[in-house]
């Protein structure tokens, strides 16, 4: 995918996940979460900045980007919550920094709150992590998935390139779209855009928002103030919900904050992480 290729595979209880690492051995471990409808391909450029002094651990989610996707298969945020779990034994990291985007937001949170994973810290870009959460059109397929993986192939290709078109923020170069929304066409891929939709379901993370008061860790809400799918004044929702959380906006940039402003965001990541290794 466009000069960024996961080279090991886990096979997890919701199937094959397609994993990489990046940086030296003996850096501080650092795992990066991608969010929906993306893949770890968003964080290509902030995760080769962080690998300077990091061991930067990278995957795709199941049902996601190279990673398997197939019917029947269960790539809900409860899923995908244990799945990181058992990521992060596989690994061996047993007590990494983590920096997760979107829903990777909340299978993050899913991981630490609710399947006991331990971070030294974390930063959330985004996150998919109150209610209520989704837009019409993600609320539309959810109701009606089996109807749009009926679309033909052109159809669907310019549906799932406008859908991530409307982030916000400044745009996405055409390149970069187009290797976004590569991983959702085809035989295998039109089917699984659909399916990680449908399944879909915000009490995944109503049953963590009432634990975010009991977070004891050092964690950074960044959020781009054009975000265009979930509001920046949930940043300051969110912020305020986590004891000592601190909160820095990025200006200008849309939600794929990773794209819009990628030296910005890397210099937040980078004086959060850095006061933790302290």
């Amino acid at each position: 995918m466009h000069e960024w290729r996961l080279d090991r595979t886990y096979t997890s209880g919701s199937g094959e996940v397609r994993w990489s690492v990046l940086g030296e051995e003996g850096g501080t471990p650092l795992v990066l979460c991608h969010g929906t409808p993306f893949s770890s391909y968003v964080w290509r450029h902030v995760g080769r900045a962080l690998a300077a002094g990091h061991r930067v651990h990278v995957w795709d989610m199941p049902g996601y980007g190279a990673s398997e996707k197939a019917g029947g298969q269960d790539v809900s945020l409860a899923a995908q919550g244990r799945v990181f779990a058992e990521l992060l034994e596989h690994w061996g990291l047993a007590e990494p920094l983590v920096v997760a985007h979107d829903f990777g937001g909340a299978v993050a949170l899913r991981a630490h709150l609710l399947h006991g994973a331990r971070y030294r810290a974390l930063a959330l870009v985004d996150p998919v992590a109150l209610a209520p959460w989704g837009s019409p059109f993600f609320r539309l397929v959810n109701a009606n998935a089996q109807v749009f993986e009926q679309l033909p192939p052109g159809l669907h290709r310019a549906l799932v390139r406008e859908y991530v078109s409307t982030t916000g923020g400044p745009g996405l170069h055409p390149a970069t779209l187009d290797a976004l929304v590569e991983p959702w066409l085809g035989e295998s891929g039109q089917p699984a855009f659909y399916r990680q939709i449908a399944q879909a379901d915000q009490r995944h993370t109503d049953e963590i928002q009432a634990r975010y008061g009991g977070i004891d860790l050092p964690v950074l809400v960044c959020w781009g103030t054009d975000d265009a799918w979930i509001p920046v004044a949930k940043a300051h929702e969110l912020a305020a919900a986590i004891p000592g959380a601190r909160l820095e906006l990025i200006e200008g940039a849309g939600h794929l904050v990773q794209e819009d402003a990628p030296a910005e965001l890397t210099a937040a990541l980078l004086g959060f992480l850095r006061e933790q290794a302290r």
